[in-house]
């Protein structure tokens, strides 16, 4: 597939992390989490970046949502550079990680409309919007005031992605958004981002370990191991010659997944 004017621009994006140890914290430990990653996404393209536990994929998101600065490479998000022009690019994606964070003594309404505040978004307009969403996400209206912390992992998770696509943000970052989810909620967020994007024409990166929900979500999938991009295509061509995607992957990286487990440092 040709990618005529990429959303997301990245050419050989490094990111190591350093620890020190020893007498006077003398002795530096290097860990690459990057090693040289290059990849398009154009706009309007859900883009999948599939890997195991520690492959780097929650680094990159990290990246391209300007928490993390790179250590070496170009990095673009609709032609705004990385880093240099962070502010513009806050402005234009949306993030949903695997342990989102919240204010949990306050409600998904208060959480919802306080984030909507800092788009600049009125709360008019907001409200409408927030429900909708929750609606299509399955969540009852009554819930819409309780407090976060009484609400289960699955039903916060959505909240997240609610509070993500509230902004109407042209890029989406989705890491590992169905982690931990019941078939269920799984099944109702997947839904929701094939409408997003139907919908919309939002451009989104999803990171996942989930061999299905990449299949199932993605236009063209990357495979990352090591801190390295290895191969990427459709689906069609990554299982060419293999009997399904899961075994593609091992046979072509070498590597395992390890599916009980949350991606913190992936």
């Amino acid at each position: 597939m040709s990618v005529s004017r990429p959303a997301i621009f990245v050419r050989d994006m490094k990111k190591v992390f350093r620890t020190r140890a020893g007498f006077m914290r003398s002795h530096v430990t290097e860990e690459w989490a990057l090693k040289g990653v290059s990849f398009e996404v154009g706009e309007g393209e859900t883009y999948g970046m599939l890997g195991p536990n520690g492959s780097g994929k929650s680094t990159l998101v990290r990246v391209l949502s300007t928490l993390l600065i790179p250590d070496a490479g170009e990095t673009q998000i609709f032609g705004y550079k990385l880093p240099g022009e962070e502010r513009k690019i806050r402005q234009v994606i949306g993030r949903v990680s695997v342990d989102a964070a919240f204010y949990k003594k306050l409600s998904p309404r208060e959480n919802l409309l306080y984030a909507a505040q800092l788009y600049g978004i009125s709360r008019s307009d907001a409200e409408p919007r927030a429900l909708d969403i929750l609606e299509r996400l399955e969540i009852e209206k009554r819930r819409f005031n309780d407090s976060l912390e009484e609400m289960s992992r699955g039903m916060q998770q959505k909240i997240a992605i609610a509070r993500a696509i509230l902004i109407n943000p042209p890029l989406l970052l989705l890491d590992e958004p169905t982690t931990g989810l019941d078939p269920k909620s799984r099944r109702d967020v997947q839904s929701f981002i094939e409408d997003v994007r139907r919908e919309r024409g939002t451009t989104i990166l999803l990171t996942t370990h989930d061999m299905a929900e990449a299949e199932r979500l993605c236009e063209r999938i990357g495979f990352l191991a090591r801190g390295r991009l290895v191969v990427e295509g459709t689906a069609a061509d990554l299982k060419n010659g293999y009997d399904n995607l899961e075994e593609a992957f091992i046979k072509i990286t070498g590597e395992k997944f390890h599916d009980n487990e949350a991606d913190e440092d992936g």
